[in-house]
């Protein structure tokens, strides 16, 4: 039996205090799993994230890692943790090199730094050819190549992933998908924020689907693809 990785218990949140866009989400990632959240726009995908993260403040429910209660545990904390994120905006920093990029994600490692970030050049070859080169002249797709690098750093146990594919082109899209595939083939946990819920759901072990901040479904990605309800309701619209 797997070890759950990330728990949430009833999770409320928001931007606002008194004003929460989670009312109450439910959810669980077990080691070497990829899942994915889908649902509407404004239904609170991104917001569970942020949450996890500790950037936003959880105003209900409990969150785990490893079975270790963190809710509302600093962001640099969760990172030591074993979590990595990857946002879905401003996720390089673009007046930065490559190389100073993977150094920036490296602040928390403890032990041969170089080394670490050699591994990350033999993994992502076009990261080593261009490592002096600035992250605002590489492509959508090369940018998000080098924000999966910068988040391996440190070794994680799970990534969180928020709309990897928004704005590449159907190539890089599936550049970037076959990477995600690989770095979880290596035993890294994925909990994927995807708006293309067909992509999501074909490449998830198991999906949850998040509506007006609450569970609506959840279940197998190739489940939820072939639920009726799940396809009148939100497939269609997405």
């Amino acid at each position: 039996m797997n070890k759950t990785v990330i728990e949430c218990n009833g999770i409320a949140a928001g931007y606002v205090k008194g004003l929460n866009i989670l009312q109450g989400v439910d959810l669980i990632v077990d080691e070497k799993e990829i899942v994915s959240i889908i649902g509407p726009n404004g239904a609170g995908k991104s917001t569970l994230l942020k949450a996890i993260m500790g950037i936003i403040n959880i105003s209900g429910g409990r969150f785990f890692i490893n079975g270790v209660e963190k809710t509302n545990t600093p962001t640099h904390q969760i990172v030591s943790e074993g979590v990595g994120y990857v946002p879905q905006v401003e996720n390089v920093f673009p007046s930065l090199t490559i190389e100073e990029n993977l150094e920036i994600g490296s602040w928390s490692v403890k032990g041969n730094i170089k080394q670490t970030i050699s591994k990350l050049y033999d993994d992502f070859p076009m990261l080593k050819e261009r490592h002096k080169d600035k992250a605002g002249n590489l492509s959508g797709g090369q940018r998000q190549i080098l924000a999966l690098a910068r988040a391996l750093v440190t070794s994680p146990s799970i990534l969180l992933l928020d709309e990897p594919s928004a704005g590449l082109s159907p190539v890089a899209i599936k550049e970037v998908f076959e990477i995600v595939k690989e770095i979880n083939s290596r035993g890294v946990a994925i909990l994927l924020v995807e708006q293309n819920a067909t992509r999501a759901l074909n490449f998830s072990d198991r999906g949850y689907v998040l509506d007006q901040g609450r569970n609506a479904y959840q279940g197998k990605g190739q489940e939820l693809l072939d639920d009726p309800r799940v396809i009148d309701l939100y497939l269609g619209k997405l």
